[in-house]
């Protein structure tokens, strides 16, 4: 374990050259740098947000969607056939043909009736709108509230109006509570979202989004461990300022307010394009690939997160192109479109109850009543995979 440890936390990997822990084991008095055994606060903090959200979701964000007239649905639930059940979750939940007619004859049901018990079988394991809406709440409440502690943090902070802040005195830099606070907050959030993941509702991208919570606390604590807070301060904040926008569209939807859903949709896609393809690349990127190498030179770990921070802008491309698609689509349109379906937005089985093509497929209802699974939830199928890093 010794040797192990010793080559994990390599020196000439992680810090700058003629740099040695030591030298940043003893500040002085009343000086802290950045130390990994830190980054366990985040533990018990996260288990925290964890209670607190589901203390949220049930005293303030139920009460609110009941009163836009979100109430929990109880649906038409499939009655106990042991037969049935086993096929269900043994074998298939959305049985072909042959399996049809096979249980058809075995029950001595008609086929209609078979495939009746799936459809409600499956829709048992849907989550109702009133839940959605009451995740949404909670993370626009979190995103809002994490953005504006952190916009508030960086406004009084130099290497916000000059980016070279972010690396003079490098990795000498004093950890201030602010920017520990902010730190620790957004790391714990991301555990939280780990441990929810389980309980949450379950969705057809659960292993993807689950590696990409893992990337996200490795890379926030990465940043933290070799002291480049602060410029990931400003990668977490570029990053929640668009977040927030995307959740309150989706609160629009969900209470069918559509117009409302549409406006907040384009507003999300301007902040999203604005912060993603112009802020990051042009503030962040340079300071972090040629700001730092001028003032303080590359090493090991600087290519390493210069590399990440690279693959992420190309992420940014990849989804901004995807989003300008379904903003297109909503402006040409101006309804929402019920083929655009969000693996995010969906439970692990999707019964299409509405058809997807042809006049029908789009809402007439003023409040978009038949658009609860629109252009704004297809975005967050795209864009969650790598909000906040």
């Amino acid at each position: 374990m010794a040797a192990l440890s010793a080559w994990f936390w390599n020196e000439r990997f992680w810090l700058p050259h003629n740099v040695t822990w030591a030298d940043l084991a003893d500040p002085a008095p009343g000086v802290q740098y950045p130390k990994a055994g830190h980054l366990f606060s985040a533990l018990p903090l996260a288990l925290g947000i964890f209670a607190l959200r589901i203390l949220f979701e049930r005293c303030v964000a139920s009460p609110c969607a009941r009163s836009l007239l979100i109430h929990p649905g109880v649906g038409r639930r499939a009655h106990s056939n042991a037969v049935l059940e086993k096929v269900f979750t043994s074998i298939t939940k959305s049985p072909d043909s042959r399996h049809l007619d096979g249980l058809s004859k075995q029950l001595d049901w008609e086929v209609r009736k078979v495939q009746r018990w799936f459809r409600n079988r499956r829709n048992q394991d849907k989550p109702s709108t009133h839940t959605k809406f009451c995740e949404s709440m909670w993370r626009f409440t979190f995103y809002l509230c994490i953005f504006t502690y952190g916009f508030r943090f960086l406004w009084q902070t130099p290497w916000m109006w000059d980016t070279r802040h972010c690396w003079h005195g490098y990795p000498y830099q004093v950890m201030t509570p602010g920017l520990y606070y902010y730190y620790v907050t957004e790391l714990a959030f991301y555990w939280s979202l780990m441990f929810s993941q389980f309980t949450d509702i379950k969705r057809k991208d659960f292993m993807i989004m689950f590696i990409h919570h893992l990337a996200t606390i490795g890379l926030i604590s990465f940043s933290y461990v070799n002291n480049m807070t602060r410029v990931g301060s400003l990668v977490m904040c570029v990053h929640d300022a668009s977040d927030f926008l995307l959740e309150l569209a989706k609160l629009a939807n969900y209470a069918k307010y559509q117009r409302l859903c549409d406006f907040l949709f384009i507003v999300f896609s301007v902040a999203f394009f604005i912060t993603r393809l112009v802020i990051y690349p042009i503030w962040i990127l340079n300071s972090t690939m040629f700001e730092s190498w001028a003032i303080v030179g590359p090493y090991p770990s600087w290519w390493l997160f210069n590399f990440l921070l690279l693959v992420l802008q190309v992420l940014h491309i990849i989804w901004s192109y995807l989003i300008a698609r379904i903003a297109v689509k909503a402006v040409l349109r101006g309804k929402v479109c019920n083929d655009v379906r969000s693996d995010i937005e969906s439970s692990s089985e999707n019964e299409p109850d509405t058809p997807t093509e042809g006049p029908k497929a789009y809402s007439h209802s003023p409040k978009g009543e038949n658009g609860t699974n629109g252009h704004c939830a297809a975005a967050k199928a795209r864009v969650q995979n790598h909000s906040s890093w």
